[in-house]
């Protein structure tokens, strides 16, 4: 098992813990808590996957640009894709209180 360890700037607060996903074949687990930590979320990454570092960094600067919530985030990898992930992410950010809004992609789609 693999852990990753990420610091993000954030300036939201959240209201409660949050828990949402499970740690099963290509699904990812995460737990939040809020915490004292003032200005920064904490992420700690747990996987079994090798080679990823970069996809993990980028996925969590992504999340964490638009939606930065102090905490301490601890996520329990089965082989989730970075859209698991992202998807994941807004479901805790949501269940904690913390104002994130699940929305669809957005763009235009030219009729063929």
């Amino acid at each position: 098992m693999r852990t990753l360890q990420f610091t993000f700037p954030a300036a939201s607060r959240a209201a409660r813990r949050a828990h949402v996903g499970v740690v099963g074949s290509g699904d990812l687990e995460i737990l939040f808590e809020p915490t004292g930590a003032a200005g920064s979320a904490t992420v700690r990454v747990r996987t079994s996957v090798e080679g990823f570092d970069q996809v993990w960094q980028a996925t969590l600067q992504r999340f964490f640009a638009r939606v930065p919530l102090e905490g301490s985030w601890e996520l329990n990898d089965a082989a989730a894709t970075p859209a698991l992930v992202t998807l994941r992410l807004q479901q805790a950010a949501q269940a904690a209180g913390g104002g994130a809004t699940l929305s669809a992609p957005t763009g235009t789609r030219e009729a063929s």
